[in-house]
């Protein structure tokens, strides 16, 4: 990354470039640094609206120095597979878990389904997460109960008794599903206010051409996520084809 770590300076900077209403990528030209990193410090500490240079250095240094102290912990953190750095591990699962903030997910949320999302087995008990995150039970299970309540994970009982959460291959299905149902809602509520308005008017004209986009979006939603789901149980590795109606597919295979 050029010019290695962000300086307090860099943050005033990226504070200043916020509080101008100047776009990420502009603030990181003016840095020189990649805009992922401006972005993934910003959605860090605050977001755009509650960024503070201060206090987002102070936070920074904070989580390095309980990186450098692992002994500090009370339990040894889970072994990484596969011959994977553990540090690079480490900062994709930051980078995934600011991504889903910016999405909208809580941070505690975000940082449990990333957990599930990047363990092979694609579940873990509430004491692993425990373990994982260094949290409280309690925070594991009113995230783990938001996120099952949303449709992106479920639990189950596995050969000792002992409860698991896990996430589904095709969670992004679901996940755009729920967001076509939420776009016909929309769609449902913005027509009911053209009668209210009155189908004359300009207010009842606006409604109606909200209700009719989210209509069109939705509907290209599920039609795409469907066409799309079995890409979700492929092995990119085991060569199964895609579907001959999803994206990617070949061309002579859709005829």
């Amino acid at each position: 990354m050029p010019g290695g770590r962000l300086t307090q300076q860099d943050r005033a900077q990226i504070a200043l470039g916020l509080a101008d209403g100047l776009a990420y990528a502009e603030i990181a030209r003016r840095l020189d640094r990649p805009t992922s990193t401006i972005t993934r410090e910003v959605m860090r500490n605050g977001g755009p609206t509650g960024y503070r240079a201060d206090l987002a250095h102070r936070a920074t240094e904070r989580r390095a120095h309980q990186r450098r102290q692992p002994a500090a912990r009370s339990v040894q953190a889970p072994p990484v597979a596969h011959g994977r750095d553990p540090e690079a591990v480490r900062e994709y699962e930051e980078a995934f878990t600011d991504l889903m903030m910016g999405q909208g997910l809580p941070k505690m949320m975000a940082r449990v389904l990333t957990s599930l999302l990047t363990t092979d087995a694609g579940s873990l008990t509430a004491a692993e997460l425990v373990q994982r995150l260094q949290v409280s039970p309690a925070s594991i299970s009113k995230a783990c109960a938001f996120l099952e309540s949303q449709g992106l994970i479920r639990r189950e009982r596995d050969d000792r008794r002992r409860e698991r959460y896990v996430v589904d291959n095709d969670v992004w299905y679901q996940s755009m599903t729920a967001a076509a149902r939420a776009h016909a809602v929309m769609a449902e509520t913005a027509r009911r206010g053209v009668d209210v308005l009155g189908r004359q008017s300009p207010a009842a004209a606006r409604l109606e051409n909200i209700a009719r986009f989210m209509d069109f979006v939705g509907e290209s939603i599920t039609r795409s996520a469907t066409q799309a789901r079995a890409l979700l149980a492929e092995t990119p590795a085991g060569g199964r084809e895609a579907p001959a109606d999803a994206p990617g597919a070949p061309v002579a295979d859709r005829r």
